[in-house]
């Protein structure tokens, strides 16, 4: 039978679905419940579309297609009846997408899987996890407010957990230092001048330098650092710590010249011939020759863009306190990186685009038994102070304890999460139908592998098919009726008990955070446990 599809006719056969259809046509229309090869539960109302010839909008995944059928699967129309099916769900929906402590930290820093990844002796990847988004976290581990920890949940219970400090541990030790752990490429033949070399110009070129570009530190005064080198006494932050860190970027091939006064003549002469992009990074334009540097102004009067940080001349961006008094460094380490991607972008001609989640929800503080679900994976007892006093900070042991207070209160599927993402694209409001009580969080963690949220499910029933499909001798269930219905183990039984050999596939089938690995790489090694054979998935270990 023929069916139209977005203008496009395509023939296909009896018992085939909308989605279906679709999907031989490349044409991509959002689920939630549906899963290929398990049964349809059309409850999420995400895949609708309409059919022209009754006017009537339809669950792509459940109808099969007829004769002659007129279908169209985008529109404003069904934009926001997908974006309502996505708040309704939101509705229902309890958990914070990313930890409270990353999402008040200006560099947004993973600092969960930090604290995990400290917590279990893996020093050198938790300095990894920390360079991604902190190009100075030995610097920062002594003069950073720690913003983070004013967020953090674990204050709710007794302390918050001690993430300043942790974060220097993992840079404190010279045998963890990024060079003998981070790969940074050839240089691709392009440079790029910072000139300044305060935290926002050591950020931008430890960024730039590790996308591949050639990169010179232009520094007016006879030692590297900026305000950080003469505006901070030694008791706060030891000299050594700040030639230890720009040692390490000049390890890494960063050409850092000191000494170098750039007025508008070398900047003209010099500076702009001889490379592909320039970044500003030279403090307080007041005590700088920055305005004779030939840089328009926009119709506001500003010479930086405060998106983009670019200035009204190509090739030409800025960061830190030239575009606006920073009172904390880790603002301008944070906006050195973000100039870094903004100059790559222009180099590149948007080729590496970066995009980051704009939809984040959230629990904005626990009730009463909340912390207790919490505290199932944490150990009790106030922050650890480190014996040997603030100035020296952390041992191993102290950080391990300090690092296995943290509530895990991030969700483990943040990018990964179809509810995010979906709701993201669509640009739903997760407040639009909450009400004014909400739920309380549960977290059910008796299991090896598994944590289960109950609040963050959508009650698809894919996991209660995948353990079907397992024969699991007990499976999940759909337990209650009503709006009260929710998933869970038959009789009462615990997760452990409900499964036993389908862990990894009832995660990977479930589109939220609901199911989820207590450790990653323990869910990647369970996943290895199985081999693809002619009958499906054969388990190769034991559990």
């Amino acid at each position: 039978m023929k069916v139209t599809i977005d203008n496009l006719t395509i023939d296909v056969s009896p018992g085939t679905t909308v989605l279906q259809a679709a999907g031989a046509l490349g044409i991509s229309i959002p689920t939630m419940c549906y899963s290929e090869g398990h049964t349809n539960h059309p409850s999420c109302m995400v895949c609708m579309v309409k059919e022209l010839g009754s006017g009537k909008l339809i669950p792509s995944c459940a109808i099969p297609v007829h004769e002659g059928m007129l279908i169209q699967t985008h529109s404003s129309e069904i934009r926001e009846v997908r974006r309502e099916a996505l708040e309704l769900l939101l509705g229902d929906h309890l958990g914070d997408c990313e930890a409270p402590c990353r999402l008040s930290c200006p560099s947004f820093m993973n600092i969960p899987l930090m604290n995990r990844l400290i917590a279990g002796g893996h020093f050198a990847e938790a300095l990894k996890i920390v360079k991604e988004e902190i190009a100075l976290p030995l610097i920062l581990g002594y003069i950073c407010p720690a913003p983070c920890e004013k967020a953090c949940h674990r204050k709710s219970v007794d302390e918050p957990v001690s993430i300043c400090m942790l974060k220097r541990f993992t840079a404190s030790d010279d045998k963890r230092r990024m060079e003998n752990l981070l790969t940074f490429p050839e240089e691709n033949g392009r440079k790029v001048a910072v000139i300044g070399s305060g935290p926002a110009g050591l950020s931008a070129a430890f960024y730039l330098r590790k996308m591949g570009y050639s990169v010179t530190i232009y520094e007016r005064q006879y030692m590297p650092g900026g305000q950080l080198r003469y505006s901070i006494p030694e008791e706060k932050l030891p000299c050594w710590v700040l030639d230890t860190e720009i040692d390490g970027l000049a390890s890494i091939g960063i050409v850092i010249l000191t000494g170098q006064e750039i007025d508008a003549k070398r900047f003209e002469e010099e500076i702009m011939p001889g490379n592909d992009a320039v970044i500003l990074a030279t403090g307080n334009p007041a005590e700088n020759p920055i305005l004779s540097f030939s840089l328009p102004v926009d119709v506001e009067g500003k010479l930086f863009n405060h998106k983009t940080f670019a200035t009204g001349r190509r090739g030409i961006f800025g960061c830190g306190s030239v575009i606006k008094n920073q009172q904390m460094a880790i603002r301008s380490v944070a906006q050195g990186k973000l100039a870094a991607v903004e100059t790559d972008l222009y180099l590149t001609a948007g080729k590496q685009k970066r995009i980051r989640f704009s939809f984040h929800s959230a629990i904005s503080h626990l009730l009463p038994g909340e912390a207790e679900e919490y505290l199932q994976e944490s150990l009790h007892g106030n922050r650890i102070e480190p014996k040997d006093g603030w100035l020296n900070g952390f041992s191993a042991e102290e950080a391990m304890l300090e690092a296995g207070r943290c509530l895990h209160c991030d969700c483990r599927k943040p990018v990964s999460c179809k509810l995010r993402i979906l709701s993201d694209e669509y640009h739903a409001n997760w407040k639009r139908f909450t009400g004014p009580a909400r739920k309380k969080l549960t977290r059910l963690i008796r299991h090896k592998l598994l944590v289960y949220e109950p609040e963050k499910c959508i009650k698809c029933g894919i996991c209660v098919e995948i353990t079907a499909n397992y024969k699991e001798e007990l499976g999940l269930t759909f337990i209650g009726r009503g709006f009260n219905v929710h998933i869970g183990v038959p009789l009462g039984n615990t997760l452990h008990d409900g499964i036993t050999r389908s862990a990894f596939f009832c995660v990977e089938g479930c589109p939220t955070g609901a199911l989820s690995f207590l450790d990653q790489e323990e869910g990647v090694e369970y996943r290895m446990r199985y081999r693809m054979t002619g009958n499906g998935w054969e388990k190769i270990g034991h559990f």
